[in-house]
């Protein structure tokens, strides 16, 4: 059955984002899009997803000439069972790198959920960086597709 009641959709997206730590980052950079995989946090809000790169990637790149992207998390487990029981969600919108104040509230939640990273997020040569969600795409039993909207 898809999930249409606002409030059950964003429960289910909290759930799904606090049992999986990776999702896939689309990106574009001179006509071609390009995925890369990213450790992530969802504010409880779920208004911003934050995850942490170098900035001298080529997703970071692509990020400050087009900061519009995609990203996707999802719970399968290539089984079969995934076709009826698996959820997968786009988000869309725009991302900045975290500074200043807002850059200590995302360092702590992105810490609370990947404390192994401490080093990495540490890093002068780390760039902490928020997507401003505008549109989650929720699929669940491999072809009910559910928009949420975010309002601010």
């Amino acid at each position: 059955m898809p999930l249409r009641n606002p409030s059950q959709l964003a429960q289910r997206l909290r759930d799904l984002f606090s049992s999986q730590s990776l999702a896939v980052l689309a990106t574009q950079g001179e006509g071609q899009p390009y995925g890369s995989l990213v450790a992530f946090a969802a504010t409880e809000d779920l208004k911003h997803l934050l995850f942490a790169t170098t900035r001298a990637t080529r997703k970071y790149a692509n990020m400050m000439k087009n900061p519009r992207v995609a990203m996707v998390m999802d719970n399968r487990s290539n089984e079969e069972s995934d076709f009826h029981q698996a959820i997968a969600v786009t988000a869309t919108g725009q991302v900045k790198e975290a500074a200043g104040s807002e850059k200590d509230q995302c360092l702590k939640l992105y810490l609370s959920k990947h404390p192994h990273l401490i080093d990495f997020v540490s890093s002068p040569t780390c760039a902490l960086v928020t997507l401003e969600v505008e549109t989650y795409y929720v699929v669940s039993q491999f072809q009910n597709v559910t928009e949420f909207h975010i309002k601010r």
